[in-house]
């Protein structure tokens, strides 16, 4: 181990990330970060959720600067990890920095900072300290179950298509199709929850809903776009509410999970917020719900942008 630990990259690497080109990927990016003389400790998840035991460890030991290697799920549980840390001993989250070096089949967090999906161009970014700011955005739910969110989360086709995706991936798919197929299989068979959403004290709708999309990010689901004025350090969540519509009309829209332009369709209830309630209004609806593209529980869950924020690799023009 290295002796210092707070000038030290602790780096989650995810040997079962990107079809399992994980070690492919990473070897060359680990001899580079060697050769630049970049002081680095690493270590293995050998399950699901080891990244978060490991990030919390981590932090437990003195390492600030702390990098997932993989995708989207390998950041969701790294970030938590620090996260719980912190929340336990009352450190500030500011004293930390997050990054990923991206291998995996989901690589959204990464497009709003601007970072290349490039192992090789990431190592430089750390070498020159490129580094941005991102909300700490804090996820209460039933059974008193509480998690972080980095890029987004939701409800209804969000939760669901993310279960279907996961599901595949987990029997060896990868690539964008399974998000596309896992989308169109989710719009002909989901059956829409009666929700209410309070924003910021405020209830914004109540009935029968497809979806709620909740974003730190603008980006999921290998580059749709829910919630597409998402700012990761503006100290707001975006929010996309999509209420019960005729199917043809639903199809309609579709397209503007991809053009960046859903805030503007007449069916959506979209804006901005510090804080978000999803409350179901019958036993049925006490529907899944996912942040950052895993499974975390079910509704009723309560969503805040904490006032904390959490240093972040960024893109040299992001």
């Amino acid at each position: 181990m290295t002796e210092s630990k707070t000038d030290c990259y602790f780096f989650i690497v995810n040997p079962r990330a990107g079809s399992g080109k994980t070690m492919f990927e990473w070897l060359p990016a680990e001899r580079k970060l060697k050769r630049l003389g970049i002081p680095c400790d690493i270590a293995m998840t050998d399950h699901k959720r080891h990244a978060t035991a490991l990030a919390y460890e981590a932090a437990s030991k003195g390492y600030r600067k702390i990098i997932a290697v993989g995708g989207d799920g390998s950041l969701h549980e790294t970030f938590n990890g620090i996260c719980r840390w912190c929340a336990r001993t009352g450190t500030p989250t500011e004293e930390f920095l997050l990054g990923v070096v991206p291998i995996g089949s989901g690589n959204d967090w990464i497009r709003s900072l601007g970072v290349p999906n490039d192992t090789s161009e990431v190592v430089d970014l750390i070498r020159k300290n490129s580094v941005g700011v991102m909300d700490v955005v804090r996820v209460k739910s039933s059974g008193g179950r509480l998690a972080y969110m980095a890029n987004i989360g939701g409800v209804g086709f969000d939760s669901h298509v993310c279960k279907r995706v996961n599901i595949q991936k987990e029997s060896g798919r990868r690539g964008k199709m399974i998000y596309l197929n896992s989308l169109r299989y989710t719009i002909f068979n989901l059956k829409p929850v009666y929700i209410s959403v309070v924003a910021d004290g405020e209830v914004i709708f109540t009935g029968q809903c497809f979806s709620v999309a909740l974003g730190n990010g603008r980006y999921s689901g290998s580059g749709m776009r829910q919630v597409p004025l998402a700012v990761m350090d503006d100290g707001l969540l975006d929010y996309a509410v999509i209420p019960k519509a005729p199917l043809a009309k639903v199809l309609k829209e579709l397209p503007r999970l991809f053009s960046g332009t859903l805030n503007q369709s007449e069916y959506v209830i979209s804006g901005k917020c510090r804080s978000l309630q999803i409350v179901p209004m019958d036993e049925q609806s006490a529907d899944i719900f996912e942040l950052d593209g895993e499974i975390e529980g079910l509704l009723p869950m309560s969503v805040e942008i904490t006032g904390h924020q959490i240093n972040v690799i960024k893109g040299e023009n992001a």
